[in-house]
């Protein structure tokens, strides 16, 4: 017990706990806030005693000390904020992920239930299908933990890098052929123009296929029935443009400074797909700012949604 009791006032530890630094540790900052009062309120008796008939220099004393213990408390309830924040994050990833997960394994009981049982009245048609569903809902499992596990090694920095001269309308035609089907079933028309003699861009290519995947997939999930995507690239300078235009639903304006969030979905978007985890925009601007590109958006709900990235072409 009591060594339980003296590791709560160790700060270095405590502060380990959380993965905070010293300098956005509130235990830390607390120790240090105490200990500049008390000396603050040394130094103002003395400096008052010996300048008393300074009264100038007393107030210039005072309103420096004032204004560090001020910063101080800004530093303090910004590392506050941040540890709510941890905790906002946490709840979320906890429902997400129970959500994601509870769904396909719900769907995967029932067929597993009608495969296995003989209560059921069964024909080749059926089993199929309920196979499908056993398939669909592995692959919707197995892109989480795939997410997941990306999500981790960005903000650790173990992502492996292989880095090569790579033409992105390539990647671009043939992603366009993969999603083709997808498109069609969602009665969309997609649009790829870009400028001719386009340079090669050193980059991962595995990388960027996530992102373009990211990127593509959103627009296609998000615009209705008949609606239209546009992709465009082209050379700016000494980068490499690529935007994606669709006209679906948007994103509230009072959503946008959320939306590279990890597990953020606005609401409009989860009334139109129930599937996703809310880390494909994260993933997608991780990877960009890793590749030294920057990655934007413009949006209005109702009228669709433009997402935009440079990338350096050497």
């Amino acid at each position: 017990m009591s060594k339980k009791i003296l590791s709560q006032f160790n700060i270095v530890s405590q502060c380990r706990k959380y993965g905070l630094s010293l300098w956005q540790c509130p235990q830390f900052l607390f120790l240090l806030m105490g200990l500049i009062i008390i000396v603050s309120s040394i130094l103002s008796y003395m400096i008052g005693s010996r300048y008393i008939d300074d009264p100038g220099t007393v107030a210039l004393v005072v309103i420096i000390i004032t204004a560090v213990l001020f910063t101080i408390a800004s530093i303090i309830t910004r590392s506050f904020e941040n540890l709510a924040e941890l905790s906002r994050m946490k709840s979320e990833f906890i429902n997400v992920v129970s959500h994601q997960i509870r769904s396909p394994l719900t769907n995967l009981k029932w067929a597993l239930d009608f495969l296995t049982s003989n209560d059921w009245k069964k024909t080749p048609e059926k089993e199929e299908e309920y196979r499908s569903v056993l398939y669909e809902n592995i692959n919707r499992m197995s892109e989480l933990v795939d997410d997941l596990l990306v999500v981790s090694r960005l903000e650790q920095g173990t992502v492996p890098l292989r880095k090569k001269e790579v033409s992105l309308e390539k990647m671009v035609e043939g992603l366009l052929s993969e999603f083709k089907s997808f498109a069609a079933a969602c009665n969309l028309k997609i649009e790829f123009s870009h400028q001719a003699g386009l340079p090669l861009v050193f980059v991962d290519p595995s990388q960027m296929k996530i992102v373009f995947e990211n990127l593509i997939d959103n627009a296609i999930r998000y615009t209705k029935g008949g609606g239209k995507i546009r992709l465009h690239l082209e050379k700016k300078d000494k980068n490499i443009y690529f935007e994606i235009k669709d006209s679906g639903v948007g994103i509230p304006k009072e959503d946008q400074k959320y939306i590279f969030q990890k597990f953020f979905r606005s609401e409009n978007m989860m009334r139109e797909q129930t599937k996703g985890s809310g880390l494909g925009l994260f993933i997608t601007k991780a990877i960009v700012e890793e590749m030294g590109g920057k990655i934007g958006f413009i949006s209005e709900e109702g009228k669709g949604t433009t997402f935009f990235f440079n990338l350096p072409i050497k």
